[in-house]
């Protein structure tokens, strides 16, 4: 109908419908939504007459028709209808007062906090971690103070302050003591010692931050590592059991021949044992095959040949600048009475690494003496590394030590911890020492070792030998 067309056309009712401000739940912040309705009556009665008048006279001269008696009946039937709604009262009234039209209505569903369990309203509200929460209950699993949305972390389902987060979760250096800073894309990447578990960053291994030529741990920015005269780095810890001349190491010596004896394996021959410095120990690498080679540097050295080599013959005493320094050393010739003329070991390592390298070098001599023959780089270092771990085994398990060991602390009575039993620290230095052989992964000394206690674990150490005599490889 065209007049009821022009009708709506013609009105100015306006609308202005509410809206809902307010973050996503997973922000953590929810407002109450809000809303508004308006409406404006622009006509009146007069304007109506007008445009039913129009429209009736306009659709009379196009068609050109006369107009069915019962349609102008039923129009105006309708158009009184309308005419009615539009005088009735508004806004509507109820005993006198304005009824405000509600043009939203919200199910009335109970929202209960998951702090207190008491009910949230339409207020101001948290909704994070699958729950609603009145902001003063969201408290820090770390300070227990309450949370706004901006300060959030959620970490294995616990809020925290980001601030608290980062205290609590966020790794800092062991060495420089900071924070370890993420990478691009968030993540945070450091560099953790297997044994230690010390976590520094990866910078660390290309700025000249010092490591303990023993143990291989980092210096600490807040720690100062003692200087062996060969320019080694040496942590305190490890100082405290380090044996500094050959004299000194004579005693652990004897206790490493009686440990083979103990085996059925006693070297008859006596050869000479010397501790020595970086310098000498590499000089006597020249044309020599065998040697405890732990990289960055070799640590021992059984030898064949006749030379001269340098041996330290009086420990250092600490000089200034955390430096060890008035080291004596002296020449001592090595005669070829056998095929192995002498043992060199590097000076300034702890008690059990230096028993550790000395066991392993003394395994190469007997092989050597008891007609073993040249084998494989594998079979005879994994064989000497099983030897090596067998004789930290028996000092860790032992706890007190063997006597030859109380004998050593006699030459120094600087360093007690030596006598009697084992310390904790000198124990963790040992599991230290240990690790370091089982998850050794080079190609002779870490595969070699695992081949060669597989073959002593099921066959027995004697068995085992004897199979690698006449066969110069590990039993299957």
């Amino acid at each position: 109908m065209i007049w009821l067309n022009k009708l709506f056309k013609g009105s100015n009712l306006k609308f202005s419908a509410g809206q809902c401000h307010g973050r996503h739940a997973d922000d953590g912040f929810w407002n109450k939504p809000s809303s508004s309705l308006g409406i404006q009556r622009e006509y009146d009665d007069e304007d109506i007459d007008q445009a039913l008048a129009l429209s009736l006279s306009e659709e009379e001269q196009k068609k050109g028709k006369t107009v069915d008696k019962s349609l102008l009946e039923e129009d105006e039937q309708l158009a009184k209808a309308l005419q009615e709604s539009l005088n009735a009262e508004y806004p509507p009234r109820q005993n006198g007062q304005i009824c405000q039209p509600n043009p939203f209505s919200f199910p009335s569903v109970s929202r209960r906090c998951a702090g207190c369990n008491k009910e949230v309203g339409r207020g101001q509200s948290l909704s994070t971690m699958g729950a609603v929460w009145h902001p003063e209950c969201l408290r820090c699993h770390g300070c227990n103070k309450p949370i706004t949305d901006y300060e959030l972390s959620l970490y294995e389902n616990r809020p925290y302050h980001k601030s608290c987060y980062r205290k609590l979760y966020h790794p800092k250096c062991d060495v420089c003591k900071q924070y370890i800073p993420a990478i691009r894309d968030g993540h945070i990447e450091y560099r953790a010692h297997p044994f230690w578990g010390q976590r520094y960053c990866p910078l660390h291994e290309r700025d000249g931050t010092p490591m303990c030529c023993s143990c291989e741990r980092m210096e600490p920015r807040d720690t100062k590592y003692v200087t062996l005269d060969d320019g080694r780095k040496l942590c305190l810890e490890c100082l405290n059991f380090a044996i500094m001349d050959t004299s000194e190491c004579q005693p652990l010596y004897l206790g490493i021949k009686e440990f083979y004896e103990g085996l059925y394996m006693k070297v008859e021959q006596q050869i000479p044992l010397l501790l020595v410095e970086r310098q000498a120990l590499n000089e006597a690498m020249d044309g020599e095959m065998n040697g405890h080679h732990h990289l960055p540097e070799t640590r021992g050295l059984c030898l064949s040949e006749e030379k001269i080599v340098r041996t330290v013959l009086r420990r250092p005493i600490m000089g200034s600048g955390h430096r060890l320094t008035d080291m004596i050393t002296g020449p001592y010739r090595l005669i070829r009475r056998c095929d192995v003329t002498a043992i060199l070991i590097l000076y300034g390592l702890p008690r059990l690494l230096t028993g550790s390298i000395l066991a392993h070098e003394m395994m190469h001599a007997w092989l050597r003496l008891n007609g073993y023959g040249s084998l494989s780089l594998e079979v005879e270092e994994g064989i000497c590394q099983v030897l090596a771990q067998m004789w930290l085994d028996s000092e860790i398990v032992a706890g007190s030590g063997s006597n030859v060991a109380s004998t050593s602390s006699s030459s120094s009575t600087t360093r007690p911890s030596k006598k009697g039993a084992r310390t904790q620290s000198e124990r963790k230095l040992g599991e230290c020492f240990k690790h370091e052989i089982e998850a050794d992964a080079s190609p002779v000394y870490g595969a070699g070792y695992r081949a060669a206690t597989r073959a002593v674990n099921r066959y027995g150490l004697r068995r085992t030998l004897d199979h690698i005599k006449f066969t110069r490889s590990f039993p299957n």
